[in-house]
């Protein structure tokens, strides 16, 4: 692919604490995500997915080394700068929906776009058409309350997509979904990105839906031990 890669980590550390209670999260990282590809990541507690899940996302910064994001060091801008790159490229979903509880789906949806300062009508035009998009057409009025949890982490897809970002950073999507919902879940994340060419990177413990993902990053102790290409599955029909 040409040009520089979406992601870039070189010899990434991060360290936690000082003197004897210092823990080294990340031990010098190489890694690169090509814009468009969906990986996830795996890796015990303690084995440095999270941390790099953060930098990735731009929640967190680098002790030392390199984290660029489309040719941008992302690591030494300043707190600012790198919440106006988070807003402008970056999408989030979460395992616990992180919903307002007492505004509709389409409403939630529409906060990034508050920020944005993107007027009222079109960002209501957009956040419809955002649910659309995750299945939810005929919800949009309903609050987190009425919708069943598959349908909340919907809503939550659709807030992460309606800023149409280059990068989905999803943290245990399906961890509080039964079997049927999480595949479903899956299934649309597959779907965004082989359709809309959406770059999503996943942390998962669960290894049937890192499965879902074309590539499958595993830390242990700080350290990228295994980096596999996956076969691409699909749920039966």
């Amino acid at each position: 692919m040409a040009g520089s890669p979406l992601i870039r980590f070189d010899k990434v550390r991060k360290t936690y604490g000082e003197g004897e209670a210092q823990v080294h999260a990340l031990a010098g990282v190489d890694l690169v995500i090509e814009t468009g590809e969906f990986v996830s990541i795996m890796g015990p507690s303690g084995s440095g997915k999270s941390t790099a899940m953060n930098i990735i996302g731009c929640l967190d910064t680098p002790t030392s080394g390199t984290y660029s994001f489309k040719g941008v060091d992302a690591g030494r801008l300043d707190r600012n700068r790198r919440a106006l790159l988070r807003n402008r490229y970056i999408g989030f979903v979460f395992q616990g929906y992180n919903l307002l509880a007492r505004t509709t789906a389409a409403e939630n949806v529409e906060l990034p776009l508050i920020y944005r300062g993107v007027p009222a009508g079109h960002r209501r035009s957009l956040a419809m058409q955002a649910l659309a998009e995750v299945g939810l057409q005929g919800r949009e009025h309903h609050t987190p309350a009425e919708l069943s949890g598959g349908q909340q982490q919907r809503v939550a897809i659709a807030r992460a997509i309606v800023t149409r970002p280059t990068l989905l950073v999803a943290d245990e999507p399906t961890g509080n979904l039964d079997t049927a919902r999480s595949h479903e879940i899956m299934e649309l994340m597959t779907r965004l990105n082989e359709e809309q060419g959406l770059t999503i990177v996943m942390v998962t413990h669960e290894a049937d839906i890192a499965a879902y993902a074309r590539r499958t990053i595993h830390f242990l102790d700080g350290n990228l031990a295994a980096d596999l290409r996956n076969e691409v599955r699909r749920m039966a029909s």
